[in-house]
C-alpha cells in the first residue's frame, strides 16, 4: 500500500511548503522509493492557466498539457520526474466534478453535501496518483484555518481512517517570527496552528519550524509541550541561501529517518554528490553573467520562477553566476534609459507574456541584441517578437506586426491559423502541453540538443505565418525547428550571429539542478563568450 504524507501550512502564506514538499520528495526518490507528488489548492479558479501572474505567480505546464500551480514545477526540479494533470486539483475542480455528478443522477437524488460528497472527490484525487508508487506526497494549499481549506483538511483526516495510521504522515510547517524588541522568537504562530488542527482532527506527527535562525532546547521544548507532539518530532527548518540546501537539511535532521520509522519503510542512503557539486558552483562560481529579462510581470517574484531556476541551472555548469535584472516590457525607455539598461550586458532573455499592451520596450531589446552581437534568447512571446522585429527592420516589410496587439496589421507575420479563428473558447486556441518538434541537421539547434527529434512544452496560441517563410529565411533568419509534418515553426535562428535564438516552446520547464537544460547551458556560454571579448577589448 502506497504510504501519505501530507504538508500543511500553519497561519502565515507563502511559508515554503511547495519547496518542503519537494525536498522530502527529493530524500524518498533518491533512497530509491517510488514517490508521487501532489498538489491540492483551496481556490475557486479550476486551474492556474486564468489567474494574473501578478497575483499567482507562473503558470507551469505538465507534460500532458496541464495548467499548474507553479510548485510542481519545484517538484518536477527536485525528484527529477514529471508531474501530470492529476497531480493538482482546486476546490473549483472539485466542485465542478461533484456538480456534474449531481446533474448526471449518480447520486441519485440524494442531498448533496460537503460531507461525504466533496470530501470523496477529494479522497479519489488523492487515489489517482497511487498506482505503482511507494509514497505519495501532498501539499495542502492555503492556510491552517482558512474557510476554504477546510474540506482538504477534513478529507484527509477521513482518510488516516480509510487506510490507517501507519500509512499516512501529516506534517505541519510553520514559521517562528523573531521579535526584536523582545530579542526572542515567538511560538504562539505555531502553537494556534497546531491547536487549529486538532479542533478539526489531524493531530499532527511532524512539525517543521521555519526560522530564521537557531533556537535552543528551551524553544523545542515549550512547542512539543503546547502543540501535544513529541519533543524528537519538532524539527528545524532554518533559512538557507538556496532552497536546493533544504533536502541536505531534513537530512541532517534526520526528517527522512523520522518517516520511514513512522512507516515501516527501510532508511536507504542517500546519494547527494551531483547536488553537491551543483550547489558547490553556484556559491564559488567567481564569474558574473549580466543577464536582462523583459517581461510583462516581473513585478511579482515567481512570475518566471522557472526561467530564473533553469538560467541559475544553466550558469552554474557553466562556472558561472547569472546576474539578473529585470525589465518592465510595458514601460517605455528613453535613449538615456537604454543605454543604461544595455551597459554590461551579457546577454537578453524575452520569456513568454499573454496580452500585452505593447511589445515597443520587447522590440527595443531585441533591436539591440540582434544589431550589437549580443546573445538573445526569446521563449515563446520572445520568438515571436523576434520575428516580427527582423521583418520590421531587416527585411523592410511594412506595417508588420502580430495581430495578438495589431488586430488590423497589414503583413500579420504571427497570426492565428485559420482554424483556430473560429473557436470562441478562451483556451480553445492554445497549444497545450509537450509537442514533438524536428530539427534541421546542422543547425545550431540541432548540434545544442545533439539530436535532430525533440519534445518541449508549450503554451501558445499564435503561430508564425507561413506566407512570410521564404521572404525571412532570404533575409538570415533560418527556420531550424518544425512541427513534423513542417506545417508549424517552432525554432527561429541567425546562423551569423553569436546566439541568436527564438522558440515557441517554453524550456525552462524542463530543467534541473542536477540536468540543466541544453539551451540554458548554451546560452549562458556563448554570454560567457561574449562578455570575455568585451573585456579583452
Amino acid at each position: 500500500m502506497a504510504k501519505h504524507i501530507f504538508v500543511i501550512g500553519g497561519v502565515l502564506s507563502s511559508i515554503g511548503k511547495g519547496i518542503t514538499s519537494a525536498s522530502i520528495g527529493f530524500l524518498f526518490k533518491r533512497m530509491g522509493y517510488s514517490v508521487a507528488m501532489q498538489k491540492l489548492d483551496p481556490y475557486l479558479n479550476v486551474d492556474p492557466g486564468r489567474m494574473s501572474p501578478f497575483q499567482h505567480g507562473e503558470v507551469f505546464v505538465t507534460e500532458d498539457g496541464g495548467e499548474i500551480d507553479l510548485d510542481l514545477g519545484h517538484y518536477e526540479r527536485f525528484i527529477g520526474q514529471y508531474t501530470s494533470k492529476d497531480s493538482s486539483a482546486t476546490s473549483g475542480v472539485i466542485y465542478e466534478r461533484v456538480i456534474n455528478k449531481e446533474r448526471n443522477g449518480e447520486y441519485h437524488g440524494k442531498t448533496v453535501q460537503v460531507i461525504p460528497h466533496v470530501t470523496n472527490e477529494i479522497k479519489l484525487m488523492l487515489k489517482k496518483v497511487i498506482k505503482n508508487n511507494d509514497v505519495v506526497i501532498t501539499e495542502i494549499g492555503g492556510t491552517v484555518g482558512d474557510i476554504e481549506s477546510l474540506p482538504f483538511l477534513e478529507a484527509i483526516r477521513q482518510y488516516r481512517l480509510d487506510i490507517g495510521y501507519d500509512n499516512t504522515f501529516y506534517i505541519l510547517l510553520t514559521y517562528l517570527p523573531y521579535m526584536k524588541t523582545a530579542g526572542e522568537l515567538k511560538t504562539k504562530p505555531t502553537q494556534h496552528a497546531a491547536i487549529k488542527l486538532r479542533e478539526i482532527g489531524v493531530l499532527p506527527d511532524l512539525i517543521l519550524c521555519r526560522t530564521e535562525m537557531n533556537f535552543d532546547d528551551e524553544v523545542f521544548d515549550k512547542i512539543a509541550l503546547y502543540t501535544n507532539v513529541d519533543r524528537n518530532h519538532v524539527k528545524l527548518a532554518i533559512d538557507t541561501e538556496s532552497v536546493y540546501e533544504i533536502p541536505k537539511n531534513y537530512y541532517i535532521e534526520g526528517i527522512h529517518e523520522l518517516i520511514c520509522n513512522h512507516f515501516g519503510l527501510e532508511i536507504k542512503p542517500v546519494d547527494f554528490s551531483v547536488w553537491d557539486e551543483f550547489l558547490h558552483q553556484v556559491k564559488h562560481a567567481k564569474n558574473e553573467i549580466n543577464i536582462i529579462v523583459c517581461g510583462k510581470y516581473v513585478e511579482h517574484q515567481d512570475a518566471y520562477k522557472s526561467l530564473e531556476e533553469a538560467l541559475i541551472h544553466g550558469s552554474a555548469w557553466n562556472k558561472a553566476k547569472v546576474i539578473i535584472r529585470y525589465v518592465d516590457s510595458e514601460k517605455k525607455l528613453s535613449d538615456k534609459e537604454c543605454q543604461e539598461y544595455f551597459k554590461n550586458i551579457d546577454g537578453i532573455v524575452v520569456p513568454g507574456g499573454i496580452g500585452l499592451r505593447s511589445i515597443d520596450t520587447i522590440m527595443q531589446m531585441i533591436c539591440f541584441a540582434r544589431e550589437k552581437n549580443i546573445p538573445f534568447l526569446g521563449i515563446c512571446l520572445g520568438m515571436q517578437a523576434a520575428v516580427v522585429e527582423f521583418a520590421q527592420n531587416v527585411c523592410k516589410i511594412e506595417n508588420a506586426h502580430s495581430t495578438e496587439f495589431d488586430d488590423n496589421c497589414k503583413n500579420p507575420i504571427i497570426d492565428l491559423m485559420l482554424e483556430q479563428k473560429y473557436i470562441n473558447s478562451m483556451n480553445g486556441t492554445f497549444r497545450l502541453g509537450a509537442f514533438p518538434c524536428k530539427l534541421k541537421p546542422d543547425s545550431q539547434m540541432a548540434k545544442i540538443y545533439e539530436m535532430e527529434n525533440i519534445s518541449e512544452r508549450h503554451r501558445h496560441k499564435y503561430e508564425f505565418n507561413n506566407k512570410y517563410r521564404e521572404l525571412i529565411e532570404e533575409k538570415g533568419m533560418h527556420i531550424t525547428g518544425t512541427s513534423p509534418n513542417d506545417l508549424l515553426v517552432e525554432i527561429v535562428e541567425i546562423p551569423t550571429h553569436p546566439f541568436f535564438i527564438g522558440v515557441q516552446f517554453h524550456p525552462e520547464f524542463k530543467s534541473s539542478p542536477d540536468r540543466p537544460h541544453k539551451i540554458f547551458m548554451a546560452f549562458i556560454e556563448a554570454c560567457k563568450k561574449v562578455k570575455s571579448l568585451r573585456v579583452k577589448n
